[in-house]
């Protein structure tokens, strides 16, 4: 997830977007990360690095892009657990007229890959956001990748064992996600009472 998740702040980037990337905080419990040695491993050397998710963030935000390994088809917990602290902020309409878009990874290839992702748009439905897809291109405009590699109209998703890294396949889709969200974060940003830059 972290890859692709760089991949996708990468690809914003690129287009113009000022970018955070965030994780949200950990809530299994330690001995469920220790007797996994990969999460273990990524939790004590990648993770420190990165800064936990906040509200702010999400406030300050034009555009999202959640990630989550896939829970049995659903977002993982830990994810839902922040997302479920955001009512205040929806209450008062400060996460309505924002761009939302989703990537996943399984260890299987019928692992609900998709089910994640649509289950995780469910959340930018309830705030107001317009819900960004990975999407092929358009119909005249067909992204070869998207449509013969990637094959995923949805969100960038990864599928691989426990000893598995995405390859320049799953990245490439990643990146172009991150540049979609860009420009059309932009294009709502710029089309808002304040004309906020891209964020």
């Amino acid at each position: 997830m972290h890859a692709l998740a760089s991949a996708l702040a990468d690809g914003a980037a690129t287009a113009g977007a000022e970018v955070r990337l965030r994780r949200v905080a950990e809530t299994a419990p330690r001995p469920a990360v220790e007797a996994n040695r990969r999460w273990r491993e990524h939790a004590d050397t990648v993770m420190p690095d990165v800064e936990v998710a906040q509200l702010a963030d999400l406030e300050w935000a034009n555009g999202y892009a959640f990630g989550t390994p896939t829970r049995f088809g659903l977002p993982s917990a830990q994810l839902k657990a922040f997302l479920d602290t955001s009512g205040g902020l929806w209450a008062q309409g400060r996460l309505a007229d924002k761009v939302g878009t989703s990537f996943t990874a399984a260890s299987t290839p019928h692992g609900g890959l998709e089910a994640t992702v649509l289950a995780l748009n469910n959340t930018f439905y309830h705030w107001g956001s317009l819900v960004m897809p990975l999407g092929y291109g358009g119909a005249h405009l067909m992204d070869a990748h998207l449509m013969k590699e990637s094959g995923n109209p949805y969100g960038a998703s990864f599928t691989g064992g426990s000893k598995d890294l995405p390859t320049e396949v799953e990245l490439l889709a990643a990146r172009k996600q991150g540049q979609r969200l860009a420009r059309f974060a932009a294009a709502v940003a710029t089309a808002s009472p304040a004309g906020d830059s891209i964020r």
